[in-house]
């Protein structure tokens, strides 16, 4: 699916009025295949007809990086819920006390080590377990573009590379646009081909991996080295000035 962003400007609206904006001013064009006036697959979204954007949003999935899982829900439910915009009211509501398709949670579950909790309830699983509950969801979509964000925060090394293994190789496999962002400048580095760094809300680069250099880096990072080198923030006296948050976004 492709993606356009022109000029975009966004503040979080409980944000106070000295905190730099979210976004500010940035242009970013995705293709469809790749690894945010917004356009989609050249039409504006707020422009649409009602059916028409129940449409696109169902060929769009957004994956928190704490995913709203009700705590009293089994798990199965939770990664079933994924399917709910192709479902009928009358199926959704039959799939709550008679899950449709058993074996595809298991399978999406079991890419992330989580088979053996299909019938758990969500608020006996660790942080981590429901972080990855939350990747599995996407895997049972049927959307074409994927919003992921900081998919790896909660897990350890080992599970987050195969996290992030296994969402790649479903993109890649379904011809699935996936956008995430993250804070494992390694991870981004090796596993993604193109990176865009924003800082202050602003666009700083816009590369292929291959292309991002140390002092791309130090500048995207500045007065934020501690994040860079995956480092606990430093301590001081004084505290320091604020510096503009940074972000990396994979595609």
């Amino acid at each position: 699916m492709k993606s356009s962003l022109k000029a975009i400007a966004a503040r979080y609206p409980a944000a106070r009025a000295d905190v730099a904006p979210a976004l500010h001013g940035v242009n970013l064009h995705v293709e469809a295949g790749e690894q945010g006036q917004l356009m989609v697959n050249d039409a504006a979204p707020w422009s649409l007809p009602r059916a028409a954007l129940q449409r696109l949003r169902s060929r769009l999935f957004l994956v928190p990086q704490v995913p709203p899982l009700p705590p009293r829900q089994r798990v199965i439910t939770a990664v079933l819920a994924a399917r709910l915009p192709a479902m009928s009211l009358a199926g959704s509501l039959r799939s709550l006390f008679h899950p449709a398709d058993i074996p595809a949670a298991h399978a999406a579950l079991a890419r992330f080590d989580l088979a053996d909790k299909l019938f758990e309830r969500v608020d006996r699983l660790s942080g981590g377990e429901r972080q990855r509950v939350g990747l599995a969801r996407a895997l049972l979509a049927s959307a074409s573009l994927w919003l992921i964000d900081e998919p790896l925060s909660a897990l350890d090394p080992m599970r987050a590379q195969q996290a992030i293994q296994a969402l790649i190789d479903e993109a890649r496999g379904r011809s699935v646009t996936l956008i995430a962002t993250l804070h494992q400048v390694d991870v981004a580095l090796t596993r993604f081909p193109r990176i865009v760094g924003l800082r202050g809300g602003a666009l700083v680069f816009d590369l292929p991996a291959a292309a991002v250099t140390p002092e791309h880096l130090a500048r995207l990072y500045a007065q934020h080295e501690h994040e860079l080198r995956g480092a606990a923030p430093p301590v001081a006296d004084q505290p320091p000035q604020p510096a503009p948050p940074a972000g990396m976004y994979c595609l």
